[in-house]
């Protein structure tokens, strides 16, 4: 049995991406290692602040971004905003999950809109601030190395919003679209309580909704919001261990198809991914009267099922889908960074019953060697072998 550090977030007073980015400070966050990796995204015109604050007579941390000339409040299409994180010195992996994020909410406002997603431009969601935000909140995660974060219900908040669309009623169309499938609820607080930037971070990171696990706290922080309301506008993030055995239920999502374009599902493979899929996969088949077909297999979390079999049927021919619960297993993970001959390469090691079982390194680190070194991949293998 091995402990795993797990991060749960009570949303009780709504969730924002400053929120987020206050409640990890406050867990110890360093601020001046989080603005260093922040500089790496080469946005100009902006300072970020953190100060403690009193909401309610709860002492919380409250995280700014100030935008020092009005007219980078600007708007970006999501192209613009990925190139940005492509263009950063960020690693590889944040900038994955960064991006996935960013989708998250085009996805939602595509669909609002309906306008496909490379023509949606953002308004609020592009501007410097929200960009800030979200690396900032992925930064922050990996930084306190956090390995599951799970999430209480949401409690959303009541009344209207005006934006750029206009007045709309709480929550927010984008927000709403994202938070499908999650549990919200609302305690008559007249206030946006959760942003389509808080809903886009913790519906990519919460595997989980509802009531808290079984968690040996260690530490707790909090986050403060910009609103003033009978509750304390605050987000309250537990940072405990919890028991991992490995074990974990999925739903197994299949469906055979004969009479699509080939050319069409790597997009999908590539959307399905995107959404929250945690493996996506082909099989040839042979149907019915000797009919060559592709077997399309998706594993994923319980609660991404409906999301992804929407997907299924809006990118395929398929006429339905079998769904089927599996059980998983699954090695306790960590990942350390080794010094080789050739450079720092950060290595996955797997391990059952803190026996050692698989160490693997990363492909991104090797290749980036390879090219930088003028040297076959397969050597860099070889050399983080040598020290295992």
């Amino acid at each position: 049995m091995t402990l795993m550090k797990t991060a749960y977030f009570d949303c009780f007073s709504g969730i924002s991406g400053d929120m987020i980015i206050g409640a990890l400070l406050d867990l110890g966050l360093d601020f001046n290692f989080l603005k260093n990796e922040l500089k790496k995204l080469d946005l100009k015109n902006y300072e970020i602040k953190s100060r403690k604050i009193i909401k309610n007579r709860i002492a919380s941390t409250k995280f700014d971004v100030i935008i020092k000339h009005e007219h980078n409040h600007e708007e970006r299409n999501l192209k613009e905003i990925n190139k940005i994180i492509k263009k950063s010195k960020l690693d590889n992996e944040t900038k994955t999950v960064i991006k996935k994020i960013f989708l998250k909410i085009a996805n939602a406002e595509a669909k609002i809109h309906n306008k496909p997603v490379d023509k949606i431009h953002f308004h609020e969601i592009g501007a410097i601030d929200t960009i800030i935000d979200i690396a900032g909140a992925v930064i922050g995660l990996k930084k306190l190395g956090i390995e599951k974060v799970c999430c209480s219900k949401l409690n959303v908040g009541t009344g209207f919003v005006e934006f750029s669309h206009g007045k709309w009623p709480v929550p927010a169309p984008a927000t709403a679209e994202i938070l499908k499938n999650v549990p919200v609820y609302n305690n008559n607080a007249e206030a946006e309580l959760v942003t389509p930037t808080g809903a886009a971070i913790i519906t990519t990171f919460a595997e989980k909704f509802g009531e808290m696990p079984l968690v040996k706290i260690e530490k707790i922080g909090y986050g403060a919001g910009t609103k003033d309301l009978e509750q304390p506008n605050v987000l309250r993030v537990f940072l405990g261990e919890m028991e991992n055995n490995g074990n974990e239920t999925i739903n197994i999502i299949e469906t055979n198809i004969d009479n699509m374009n080939p050319e069409i599902y790597p997009y999908v493979i590539d959307r399905l991914m995107e959404n929250d899929a945690l493996d996506a996969y082909l099989t040839n088949i042979i149907m019915k009267k000797g009919r060559p077909a592709i077997k399309l297999t998706v594993l994923c979390e319980v609660e991404n099922t409906d999301k992804l079999c929407n997907i299924i049927f809006d990118e395929t021919t398929t006429l339905g889908v079998r769904i089927f619960p599996a059980a998983k297993k699954k090695l306790d993970r960590e990942v350390k960074t080794i010094k080789t001959k050739y450079g720092n390469i950060r290595v996955k090691i797997s391990k059952l019953d803190n026996e050692v079982k698989n160490i693997m390194p990363e492909y991104d680190d090797c290749v980036k060697i390879a090219k930088s070194k003028k040297i076959p991949l397969k050597k860099v293998y070889e050399e983080v072998k040598k020290l295992n």
